[in-house]
């Protein structure tokens, strides 16, 4: 009779267990965001966020607060067995996965419109390329990860007051350039060439010569053509994360299902 008044606690620990790592991994994002926002002095005008079209901290806060506040309601809700929390955690975890997949089937349906909105994406960044320097490691770390420049090509950074053509009157060095992250590994990796990338994009410019020194193509294509050469790795990581979604939601569900029936016998 005793195990008929008790909810599973197979179930119950494997929904506190699922938790607790998503709890502590939100925790820990959440409190790199934050400390990268202390560094930069974000706290003291909290107006620098709204600089850029997209403040790469930003992206760790919201993910890691998100994670976070899911991570504690489902291990609270099934230590106490509180059905308002188990639910709260199923059904926002199911509306991140039904998010997720209209995505991924709106991005196969829309490639072009897709494709337009991350050229558009990466423009915009261009132009914001000096005025946040976690934005610039990023944009450094994809044309490097990538091996692209600029997004539809390395033109794209005519766009930055940095590296626009009409300061080269002003004795501007990096007129007409674009970022050392452009430049292709000249085989020393002991010393960064951080001026490798002045006056490519000059006329005069020897077309040979710009396509041995730097990345000519943009980062749109160079990404598009990754996402062929790993499409089953990708794929993989996908279904894998969209698995541990589905067993989270019925893990909760089930544990829902058992309080429910034993609150039915009181």
């Amino acid at each position: 009779m005793a195990r008929d008044t008790e909810v599973s606690c197979l179930v119950k620990y494997l929904v506190f267990g699922f938790n607790v790592i998503f709890w502590l991994a939100g925790g820990f994002i959440l409190g790199i965001g934050l400390w990268a926002w202390f560094e930069k002095g974000t706290f003291d005008n909290i107006a620098k966020v709204a600089n850029v079209p997209v403040d790469p901290v930003l992206i760790f806060v919201v993910v890691g607060a998100i994670m976070f506040i899911l991570g504690f309601s489902g291990c609270v809700g099934a230590l106490r067995e509180n059905i308002i929390l188990l639910r709260f955690f199923s059904v926002v975890l199911g509306i991140i996965f039904f998010v997720e997949l209209a995505v991924g089937v709106l991005g196969f349906v829309y490639k072009d419109w897709f494709r337009q909105q991350l050229d558009n994406f990466i423009q915009a960044n261009i132009i914001h390329y000096r005025d946040d320097p976690d934005l610039q490691n990023i944009i450094d770390f994809v044309q490097s990860y990538f091996q692209c420049c600029g997004g539809k090509d390395f033109n794209d950074w005519e766009n930055n007051i940095y590296f626009n053509c009409t300061l080269k009157a002003r004795g501007s060095r990096e007129a007409c350039g674009v970022p050392f992250s452009c430049c292709k590994d000249q085989g020393n990796n002991n010393v960064l060439n951080t001026q490798c990338g002045y006056d490519v994009r000059e006329e005069e410019t020897n077309p040979s010569a710009r396509a041995l020194a730097i990345y000519t193509k943009g980062c749109v294509p160079q990404f598009e053509a990754w996402l062929q050469d790993n499409l089953f790795v990708v794929a993989g990581v996908a279904i894998g994360i969209a698995l541990l979604q589905v067993f989270g939601i019925y893990l909760a569900n089930s544990l829902v299902s058992d309080i429910q029936a034993i609150q039915a016998l009181w």
